[in-house]
């Protein structure tokens, strides 16, 4: 199948409500998530249980034309297959949407295919494993393409399919402004709970974007370089090529701030009745007490993730509207937080309060939206250990050194500050249609490899569903039907 095209012009962009829904619809909501989770396992147990039969055959000799046959792993095989099976797997399958099963069934679809390109070493990054069984407490999803989808002209109601008509806790003027303009279209829902047992609905939609208005500022910057950080006054520094310094954003640390009242909800439902006792290693039915302390754990995680992302999204868009090139580094955060064990503790949860590599992913749609430019500096560019000043190379440089100090010119800057500058520069070299000029990293160990390119983000949008093979869309090509047992 063919995965679906942004038209010339338009954008892909995503509209979230958070729900209010009654007691019965909140059920329904419930119902959705349990069936999706039902199809998803009870198919990857077909699936389990097939490949386990056939690498039993062929410990027996047997030959390879007469193995029990491998199921088809695309999202047609598998819906075909669920169909034959939902009534005996799950006699309630009437009561919920088909598009309940199908997204589970899509979920495994995507989990099989990522298995199998990553161990034919088809597939770029860590290994992937094996799809795994949801269990009750994984996150509830359910994500509807047809049927009735549609945000009510009061604008404070929403449509989904089986479901009915849902009011929202928010107004949803924004989106049905464009949906009557005839400047956005509506493509699919999810249906989602956070951590806080909220519901919301996020509307994948695809919206016609003239030149917006940018640099609104008189001061701005044309080109600028960003660095991010961890330390609590700059999370983002912002910089020009010529060495102005226009902004720094401090770091808000949500997760920081709550970790007082985190560890007491922890130490209270610890000594609470829990699903699992201990003792006689068995599980059991948790105390209404424990329930209610795991809710208001999900709300202090809710409350910082919301925190979190308000300070990145205000800080994004000003980046992009007010500058027509910015230039961000490409950070390894996965890799940066594997090693170290407990003694590098700290800095793991330092990062992962920072959401480093999200600012990135938000700079490369809102440039989009907004008409601007996004260079991604390669992820060997020494922006923090080559000088401003001189450009040559400090390769001693620690984590703990939070000022840089050149050996050669006598350059002495802040580490964040000098970094931006360097991004800067580079970005002035990367503007236009093609990759930035190279840029020397000095001489020393890696030296070879650290210089580096950077890369213009492509600015055409492309909106898709289930994408099952790196082939679809390129070439036009169908994913293959067949799976390798």
């Amino acid at each position: 199948m063919r995965r679906y095209e942004t038209p010339e012009g338009w954008t892909a962009q995503a509209y979230r409500f958070a729900l209010d829904p009654t007691p019965a619809q909140e059920r329904a909501f419930r119902s959705h998530a349990g069936g999706a989770r039902k199809a998803h396992n009870t198919m990857l147990a077909l699936v389990k249980a097939v490949l386990d039969q056939r690498t039993a055959e062929r410990t027996y000799g047997v030959a390879e034309s007469e193995l029990t046959p491998t199921l088809n792993w695309s999202l047609a095989g598998l819906r075909k297959e669920w169909n034959r099976r939902k009534t005996v797997a799950a006699p309630w399958w009437g009561e919920n949407s088909k598009e309940a099963y199908n997204t589970g069934l899509d979920a495994l679809a995507r989990g099989l295919d990522s298995w199998s390109m990553s161990r034919k070493g088809m597939r770029a990054g860590r290994p992937v494993g094996f799809p795994r069984f949801k269990s009750a407490r994984a996150r509830r999803s359910v994500r509807f393409t047809t049927g009735v989808i549609r945000v009510e002209p009061d604008r404070h109601h929403v449509r989904l399919p089986r479901v009915g008509r849902i009011k929202t806790h928010e107004s949803t003027r924004k989106l049905r402004r464009r949906v009557e303009a005839g400047t956005a279209r509506v493509l699919s829902a999810t249906l989602a709970q956070d951590s806080a047992g909220r519901w919301h609905v996020a509307f994948q939609t695809i919206v016609r974007r003239g030149t917006e208005a940018r640099c609104r500022a008189e001061d701005a910057a044309p080109v600028v370089g960003v660095d991010v950080g961890v330390k609590a006054d700059s999370l983002l520094v912002v910089a020009t090529p010529d060495g102005r310094e226009l902004g720094r954003v401090p770091a808000p640390k949500p997760l920081t701030a709550t970790q007082a009242r985190l560890r007491a909800l922890q130490r209270c439902a610890a000594r609470q009745t829990g699903p699992y006792d201990h003792t006689t290693k068995t599980r059991r039915q948790p105390s209404r007490r424990w329930a209610k302390t795991q809710r208001r754990i999900g709300r202090t995680h809710a409350r910082a993730a919301a925190v979190r992302r308000d300070v990145l999204h205000k800080a994004t868009t000003d980046l992009a509207m007010r500058h027509q090139v910015i230039a961000v580094e490409t950070l390894n955060v996965a890799g940066m937080r594997r090693a170290g064990g407990a003694r590098k503790r700290g800095l793991n949860r330092a990062l992962a309060d920072a959401a480093l590599a999200e600012i990135r992913r938000m700079l490369g749609y809102k440039t989009r939206w907004y008409g601007s430019t996004l260079v991604e500096a390669d992820q060997y560019f020494p922006s923090s250990k080559m000088c401003s000043g001189c450009g040559r190379r400090k390769p001693n440089l620690t984590l703990a050194d939070r000022g840089y100090s050149c050996d050669d010119c006598g350059l002495v800057i802040d580490r964040d500050l000098n970094a931006a500058i360097n991004l800067a520069r580079l970005g002035g070299t990367g503007t236009g249609s093609g990759p930035a000029a190279s840029v020397s990293a000095g001489d020393g160990r890696g030296a070879g490899r650290e210089a580096a390119t950077a890369e213009v983000v492509n600015a055409a949008g492309c909106e898709a569903s289930t994408r099952h093979n790196p082939t679809v869309g390129q070439a036009g090509t169908a994913a293959p039907k067949g799976a390798v047992a």
